[in-house]
């Protein structure tokens, strides 16, 4: 009884550090992000969901942005940003106008939509955003995925 006790309370201690070490770093306001993004001279990527009911967001989230090889390639790559359109939680306001104001920039017609975007300050401080590319989900997992995106970045 207690080996097995003892199992179990390892076993989930490991699920929990592993999952803490993929834990992503999503910004959900883009004027936090852009610095970021600036900064670090790493493109946006926005990713527009209904992160409460659409099912290929969920399944987004679970077949590609939940395993380690897509949190290395973010950390290394992109500043994630997370634009949400939930129906049962409520967002603060400023964020859902944001949110509505960037899918209307981004002609955003379906979820999930992600776009990778470089964000240029130009004069008065506004922002421009150079479109790089958009996708949405793509079937075989992280390395599907990334492959599709990377045709987005800018080559090295």
């Amino acid at each position: 009884m207690i080996k097995r006790f003892l199992l179990i309370s390892i076993t989930y201690l490991a699920i929990q550090i592993n999952a803490q070490d993929n834990k992503l770093n999503w910004y959900d306001d883009v004027s936090k992000a852009i610095p970021v993004s600036i900064q670090e001279n790493k493109p946006l990527l926005l990713f527009f969901t209904g992160s409460d009911w659409c099912g290929w967001c969920i399944r987004l989230k679970r077949e590609v942005f939940n395993f380690p090889e897509f949190k290395k390639w973010t950390d290394d790559n992109v500043v994630l940003v997370e634009l949400d359109f939930p129906r049962r939680k409520k967002l603060p306001e400023n964020i859902m106008r944001q949110n509505r104001e960037l899918a209307n920039v981004f002609a955003v017609r379906g979820y999930p939509t992600v776009w990778i975007v470089k964000p240029e300050i130009i004069e008065n401080s506004k922002v421009n955003f150079l479109k790089m590319g958009t996708l949405g989900y793509v079937a075989g997992g992280p390395k599907n995925w990334i492959a599709k995106a990377n045709n987005f970045l800018p080559k090295q």
